[in-house]
């Protein structure tokens, strides 16, 4: 039975580290559920381990049919999924065009803004869970969830991609919120480290 997993906040070091490559593939499968059901709960379209703790290079994503106007916001996201991928150590082989859309993340919620700088189109060379070789050609939308994961697995965060004066603004106006993240992520290692004990 897959479990929800806490989503760790602005503020984790664990967010900043690079994450270490996938050798041992026998706990992948489960982790992925755990990992697809945590983002299915937090309504979210793509999720790296790094963000449940777990530093190692993987993420999982959704691409997911349009909501229908009857639906609305609460509709059970797992009913509208098209496609969903499990990529463990991801490169990106080929880029090509520029762009740039609205992006928010699990690890900052409730934030989002433009102007990161984006491929329109990526080739993705990954493993699946299960350790075989896979390539994915993505462009729009979908290349933006790869970029924005495979950043993660770097220690990346999508403002970091903004340019200089963009990063700026989007820092100063969400100085609260980001400060209220990191409270929040002290709080939860610190809870961590006292039931570890």
């Amino acid at each position: 039975m897959a479990q929800v997993l806490p989503i760790r906040l602005y503020g984790d070091p664990v967010l900043k580290k690079k994450a270490l490559p996938v050798e041992d593939f026998s706990h992948i499968p489960a982790l992925a559920e755990d990992m697809l059901e945590t983002m299915f709960e937090a309504r979210g379209v793509g999720l790296a381990a790094p963000q449940v703790g777990i530093s190692q290079r993987l993420f999982v994503a959704a691409e997911y049919a349009e909501e229908e106007a009857d639906e609305g916001p609460e509709a059970d996201l797992k009913s509208r999924v098209k496609q969903l991928y499990v990529m463990v150590n991801p490169v990106i082989t080929y880029r090509a065009g520029r762009q740039s859309i609205l992006e928010g993340c699990l690890s900052l919620p409730g934030l989002y803004a433009e102007g990161a700088q984006r491929d329109l189109q990526v080739r993705v060379a990954y493993q699946n869970e299960r350790g075989e070789p896979r390539v994915l050609e993505a462009e729009g939308y979908l290349a933006v969830v790869m970029q924005h994961e495979i950043d993660h697995l770097d220690g990346i965060l999508f403002f970091q991609r903004m340019p200089p004066a963009e990063r700026q603004r989007f820092l100063e106006e969400h100085r609260e919120d980001l400060a209220e993240f990191q409270r929040q992520a002290r709080a939860f290692l610190r809870e961590a480290a006292q039931k570890s004990k």
